[in-house]
């Protein structure tokens, strides 16, 4: 697990602190800590989620605990902030390209059931009694959707997590 995911979890940790080095030790020390509770961790849930926040909480007190008040510090941040956004614009404009191709490449039935469901919101029962069909087809369907997609937007979890943490903290203030 650690050699899998170190490296997209150390760019991940960039994003915040802005420094490699920095981002490793973070990393790394999410590791142990991980290691060290294994025991008392919930398994019903991903570990690789739970290390992700772990690493965007270490990362948040490693920039309240290393806040800096040189105001030329904070200018040149706030433009990479903004270089920043809009490189995740283009990044997010590539990603809802990708998404909307592979959501044209499934089968015509199973299109309608994954848009019904991810898009309008709609119940797998409801979806079922709409399209007059059994709740067990329209599990199959999206099963078979969410493999696809995922096999399809393997390469862009990194870019996934950027975009889903920037609005997660947009929100939060």
């Amino acid at each position: 697990m650690f050699r899998s995911n170190f490296k997209g979890l150390c760019f991940f940790a960039v994003t915040y602190v802005k420094d490699y080095e920095t981002a490793k030790e973070l990393v790394q020390d999410s590791f142990i800590t991980l290691w060290e509770k294994r025991d008392t961790i919930d398994l019903s849930k991903p570990v690789k989620t739970y290390l992700t926040t772990t690493i965007r909480n270490r990362c948040l007190n490693y920039l309240r605990d290393n806040k800096k008040f040189n105001n030329n510090i904070i200018d040149i941040e706030s433009l990479q902030i903004e270089a920043e956004h809009a490189d995740n614009k283009l990044g997010e404009k590539e990603l809802r390209g990708r998404i909307n191709d592979a959501i044209g490449e499934l089968p015509e039935k199973c299109r309608e059931i994954f848009v019904l469901s991810r898009y309008e919101n709609m119940k797998y029962q409801q979806i079922a009694d709409m399209l007059q069909i059994s709740i067990k087809t329209v599990e199959t369907q999206m099963s078979k959707a969410l493999q696809h997609m995922r096999e399809r937007l393997a390469d862009y979890i990194n870019v996934l997590l950027i975009i889903l943490t920037e609005i997660l903290m947009r929100n939060k203030f």
